[in-house]
């Protein structure tokens, strides 16, 4: 019996024929399994977490070679990181129709909804409670009382924020 691409399929697990699939799709990428999803332009790789359940698997897949295809590879700022993700869910969304994987708009919602709050979070100023605009990749100026502080660059940590005397 020949050996062929859905003859391949049928003998992988569910996670390794959809990696096997988009790693014939699009060649140009690096796909590896990690601790979390991410795309790095650096190494042109997608990496993802084969423990997540299959489904968020995919949605997460998907997401992150959304963000390798649109060329996503800094931002300046925080409202500029949020564009981007809401660009790449929209991607992965058309992506997902591609390979019958329905992304719906409340997961993507879901999703943009943890970098809204951690955007609310830290634009919020310690000292009066208004939420401001960002000055840099790393500061925020209050309008109101004319505080400054700065937060880490860190995406996925709390929003410690530390006042500029």
């Amino acid at each position: 019996m020949a050996v062929t691409p859905t003859s391949i399929n049928r003998t992988l697990s569910p996670t390794s024929g959809f990696i096997f699939r988009l790693r014939k799709d699009y060649p140009q990428f690096s796909f590896r399994a990690g601790k979390q999803d991410h795309w790095s332009a650096k190494t042109n790789t997608i990496t993802y977490n084969r423990k997540e359940p299959l489904q968020q698997l995919k949605y997460g897949v998907l997401h992150e070679l959304a963000h390798a295809l649109l060329g996503h590879t800094a931002y300046q700022s925080d409202f500029e990181l949020l564009k981007l993700e809401s660009e790449a869910w929209e991607l992965a969304a058309k992506l997902g129709r591609k390979y019958r994987i329905n992304i719906s708009g409340e997961h993507i919602q879901n999703c943009l909804d943890t970098y809204r709050d951690w955007l609310h979070a830290r634009s919020m100023c310690p000292v009066c409670g208004m939420n401001t605009t960002q000055r840099d990749a790393s500061t925020y100026h209050c309008f109101n009382c004319h505080s400054e502080w700065t937060v880490t660059t860190a995406r996925f940590v709390r929003p410690y924020r530390r006042g500029i005397v």
